[in-house]
């Protein structure tokens, strides 16, 4: 029998927030209510309301502007990559190729997606992890996380390629929407099993790109961490000086 974990507070509180951006309660520009206002509305304690506020002002639906407060920005825009790696590992189609399915099982959430799904730290997720591979070297590894309870009455955890991308299998098992994707950027080292897998020597970073995939009202239904090996990228990004 699975269970599924209830979000913490302050995540739960920055959804109904973000649906309130989405349907016009707050629309952009505007100032959100006060910390206590917010408090008094949600009978929530302040440190739960600041954390939620803190969260929403990193994904972009908040911020402040000194002298006005915190301010409505709105639904945050998808950042548009050249290579758009977060986008494909969310379309990419297992059954044709472009990543061989390596890994699949239930694991403790990793703490850098923990956050991300709304999940308690050592709380049970999925796992389904590919490797690609460009002329017999590993160039890529994406490790994509689904809420346990996201999973049920579908064949995520079957160990093989699906007919399809996990995002056309969610919405047609699920009936859930993928509305949007915030992608976050980082460097680190990689564990042990992920330098194993891209053959790593140590000492060696990774590019990390956290995909983020979430329905109209902010709930995230996967996330996955498509890891490159620093020493074999080169990233490029043009945009427009106005």
């Amino acid at each position: 029998m699975a269970y599924e974990v209830e979000p913490p507070k302050y995540v739960r509180l920055a959804q109904t927030l973000q649906r309130r951006i989405e349907d016009g309660t707050y629309a952009p520009g505007t100032r959100v209510p006060s910390e206590n206002q917010l408090v008094q509305a949600f009978g929530m304690s302040r440190p739960t309301v600041v954390r939620a506020l803190d969260l929403l002002k990193r994904d972009g639906w908040l911020e402040s502007r000194q002298g006005f407060g915190t301010i409505v920005r709105g639904r945050p825009e998808v950042v548009e990559q050249k290579d758009r790696r977060g986008r494909e590992a969310l379309e990419r189609d297992e059954s044709q190729g472009g990543g061989r399915l390596i890994e699949v099982g239930r694991v403790s959430v990793p703490a850098r997606v923990a956050s991300a799904l709304g999940l308690p730290k050592r709380a049970e997720v999925l796992m389904r992890r590919s490797l690609v591979e460009e002329d017999g070297e590993a160039v890529e590894l994406v490790s994509s996380y689904f809420p346990a309870g996201l999973v049920e009455g579908t064949d995520l955890e079957v160990g093989e390629p699906l007919g399809g991308s996990t995002r056309e299998h969610l919405e047609a098992r699920k009936k859930v929407r993928f509305d949007h994707v915030t992608e976050r950027v980082s460097a680190r080292l990689p564990e042990a099993r992920e330098a194993e897998l891209l053959d790593l020597p140590d000492g060696v970073p990774v590019l990390s790109i956290l995909v983020v995939a979430c329905d109209a009202s902010g709930r995230a239904l996967q996330v996955s961490d498509v890891l490159l090996p620093a020493d074999r990228q080169e990233l490029e990004d043009t945009y427009r000086l106005s």
